[in-house]
């Protein structure tokens, strides 16, 4: 579908759709072309029902359904201009879940088990500010806001500015982390020269931390889900 997936990229910019929304959308449109083997002009309604059945049957999440189903209405109703007919699918349940809060004691313990420094700042920056990987990839050493105590966050959810509280804590821990890797434009820059760390990096990062042994990690016992948020 490359003229085709060309067509609703260019759609999704002009709408001003981030990047993150714009790869999410494409994605979820190949997966259903894969599914059935056809070109997505050639399907309609029915292939649309049967392949969110087939997420749900599957058990994916009911945000992953909801992202389906709202790439197929932009493909179809925006991208092909067809008139779009699939509304009335039950929409899928949202879970329920309280949020997790940990204990003071919890936070230090979680970044404890995390020996090298910058890692662990970046853990506690996201953690400490509130924010999500992508924001907390792309901050700029001019974001911090030492006199102010504030932590500006450029483009972020909904390609807004805002700011967020920088803690006590926080700032002496990127003064730490400062004097030993003197970061010059990116807080937290990558491999590639002139370019942040990336992403998966962050998430490995997460993914290791959990896996230490569980008498100094309360990870191991707990369903934790609000240091990493989701970014699509």
């Amino acid at each position: 579908m490359g003229e085709l997936r060309e067509r609703m990229i260019d759609a999704m910019r002009l709408r001003n759709f981030s990047g993150k929304t714009i790869k999410c959308y494409t994605w979820q449109v190949k997966a259903f072309t894969r599914m059935f083997g056809r070109s997505p002009a050639e399907m309609g309604e029915e292939e649309i029902r049967q392949y969110i059945q087939h997420l749900v049957n599957n058990g994916k999440s009911s945000a992953a359904v909801r992202l389906a189903h709202g790439a197929l209405r932009f493909f179809y109703h925006e991208t092909l201009g067809r008139d779009w007919k699939v509304d009335n699918l039950p929409p899928a349940k949202r879970e329920k879940r309280l949020p997790i809060v940990l204990s003071v004691d919890e936070v230090k313990s979680l970044f404890a088990v995390v020996h090298n420094v910058k890692h662990r700042t970046l853990l506690m920056t996201i953690y400490s500010g509130g924010l999500r990987v992508s924001e907390a990839m792309h901050l700029k050493l001019t974001d911090i806001d030492s006199k102010r105590m504030l932590i500006r966050v450029e483009q972020g959810k909904g390609k807004k500015d805002r700011y967020t509280l920088l803690s006590k804590t926080l700032l002496e821990q990127l003064r730490v982390y400062w004097q030993m890797w003197r970061p010059v434009v990116w807080l937290f820059p990558g491999s590639t020269p002139g370019m942040p760390l990336s992403e998966r990096l962050a998430q490995t990062v997460f993914t290791v931390a959990k896996k230490k042994p569980a008498s100094r990690n309360p990870l191991q016992s707990t369903r934790y889900a609000i240091v990493l948020r989701p970014t699509c």
